[in-house]
């Protein structure tokens, strides 16, 4: 949760009470008091009047109790309603704005943890292996299937347990493994792994990770063979090269001894890695490089060289909703062209690799690369971006309809409030009249362009345009005893009693017409400024 800015948004319970975000104790009780009897229900006899006097009157009483409550107040004025409803609570060494913050930030985390812990967190792979030329010689499309499966809980705030399977059917023969890990969080900087696996990897193992420093980071980690009795020695270290890079040294002892070094490097758009691994009798180099065109799209390009392997992968995905993506990829290698299509899920994964041909014929090579591409290309030009773009148009439509449903709501609560204070402004204007005081002679808020371009636009058509509402009734309301009208500094208009905001997202301005000792003058402020009048404006 990124801590608010200093610019006034949560100030909407000083609007409506009209005060101002310093306002002392005494400020506070005085304004409830004077609004609580201007709004109590009692007043009314119409039973419609006494619904909308009620529903205001609640607001009303919400604002003073949080805003009487010294802890409630300082939590409002940094996190908002966000705050005072989390439930956090002030104490003796919880009092200054610092504290406040980090403590809600400890309350997030906590209610975010245990919500992940109420749930499982599950993922998951099936790759489905194909080869077109054994289907073209009768023995069947499909050559192989594999499926990999994991649970994961956080048994407490340092403990989780991984649940996890996997099989493999590789022709007439196939097999599976069953595997738990149980984790245990030491400290900080350090945590160890138990690990117990049954099946065709039946294992015993331990992994201590440790953070060495800021920059750097050691794993270890000691697994037995139930099969065969041998013991294998793993160990990593992790180093931060720079803000975007990193590094790796894997060694790795026992029946299948190897040491690997590889790099990562990633930013906003690109990511690259590399690695080179060692073995007994083995050697391999793999380079593999990304490059993102938008958050939706990206393209990837990759090699791996070895004493067993040597192929070429190019290819590109799009993100398709907000958890699902779609990727291809085309794979050129002695093992044949392959290929590869991904369908990512949340956590779940669906890999299907396509064996085309085991002979590298270069027509052949170059139509399975460029068929599927112009196929992309013309599906993404006349079918899959006028999709988008119908139906960004049609989300954009409903958040239209939606903000423009919250105003329409917003407006009628804003008449109901405008009803209650009508016969009290009525008569303030009129005293103000007889005594040539204040009068507010017109008044309206909204649009801030539309408001600038007043003296251009006709009146009628000025106050009928959704972006702009009358405000007459409650700034005649607001005047007090002494015929002044004062509006405070920090506090967004819209809040205030009667008032709404006609367009949300866009700078409003305040525009009042007013008369005061026998002179007519006009004032515009914007939608945070302090108003005080009467003053000295430009006189119509």
């Amino acid at each position: 949760m990124d801590v608010p800015n200093e610019a006034p948004e949560n100030r909407e319970l000083y609007a409506l009470l009209n005060l101002s975000p310093e306002a002392s104790d005494e400020e506070i009780r005085r304004a409830y008091r004077q609004w609580a009897q201007a709004y109590h229900p009692d007043k009314y006899q119409s039973p419609h009047m006494k619904d909308i006097a009620t529903e205001n009157f609640q607001r009303i009483c919400e604002a003073y109790e949080i805003l009487s409550d010294p802890s409630k107040r300082q939590i409002y004025d940094i996190y908002g309603m966000e705050g005072v409803n989390s439930g956090l609570e002030l104490g003796a060494t919880l009092n200054r704005a610092e504290e406040i913050k980090a403590e809600l930030e400890r309350l997030k985390k906590m209610k975010e943890r245990e919500k992940m812990a109420a749930h499982f967190r599950s993922s998951g792979t099936i790759l489905a292996n194909m080869s077109l030329p054994h289907c073209l010689d009768g023995d069947g499309l499909f050559r192989g299937m594999a499926m990999t499966s994991e649970i994961q809980s956080d048994l407490s705030k340092h403990d989780a347990i991984t649940i996890g399977g996997n099989l493999a059917v590789d022709g007439n023969e196939g097999g599976g493994a069953a595997t738990a890990v149980f984790r245990h969080q030491i400290s900080e900087v350090s945590s160890v792994e138990l690990v117990a696996s049954a099946g065709l990897r039946a294992l015993l193992g331990v992994q201590a990770s440790r953070t060495l420093s800021s920059h750097s980071a050691a794993t270890m980690g000691l697994a037995l063979s139930l099969q065969d009795g041998s013991l294998n020695l793993s160990n990593l270290w992790t180093h931060q090269l720079s803000e975007t890079a990193s590094g790796h040294i894997q060694v790795d002892l026992g029946t299948q001894s190897s040491i690997a070094v590889g790099w990562q490097k990633k930013d906003e758009r690109r990511s690259a890695s590399g690695e080179v691994k060692i073995g007994t009798g083995s050697f391999e180099t793999s380079v593999h490089y990304t490059h993102r065109f938008s958050p939706k799209s990206l393209c990837s390009i990759g090699g791996r060289v070895g004493s067993s392997s040597l192929e070429i992968e190019v290819g590109g995905g799009r993100k398709i909703s907000k958890f699902s993506s779609v990727r291809w990829l085309y794979i050129i290698g002695i093992q044949g062209i392959v290929w590869k299509f991904e369908l990512h899920r949340g956590g779940q994964k669906l890999i299907i690799p396509i064996l085309l041909t085991q002979h590298l014929n270069p027509v052949f090579a170059s139509g399975a690369l460029v068929v599927p591409a112009s196929m992309y290309f013309l599906l993404k030009k006349f079918i899959i971006k006028p999709y988008y773009l119908r139906r960004n148009k049609q989300k954009a439509l409903e958040k239209d309809d939606k903000i423009s449903s919250q105003v329409k709501e917003a407006r009628a609560a804003a008449e109901k409030a405008q009803k209650l204070q009508e016969n009290v402004a009525n008569r303030k204007r009129n005293r103000q009249l007889e005594t040539g005081g204040l009068v507010i002679m017109r008044a309206l808020y909204g649009n801030e362009r539309v408001l600038c371009n007043l003296n251009s636009t006709t009146e009628t058509s000025l106050e009928s345009t959704s972006e702009v509402m009358d405000v007459t009734i409650p700034l005649n309301f607001l005047v007090n005893d002494s015929g002044q009208l004062k509006l405070h500094e920090g506090v967004k208009k819209s809040g205030i009693m009667g008032f709404c905001d006609p367009c949300p997202g866009d700078p409003k301005q305040l525009y009042i017409e007013y008369a005061y000792a026998g002179n007519e003058y006009k004032i515009s402020v914007g939608d945070y400024e302090e108003l005080i009048i009467p003053q000295a404006p430009n006189r119509i």
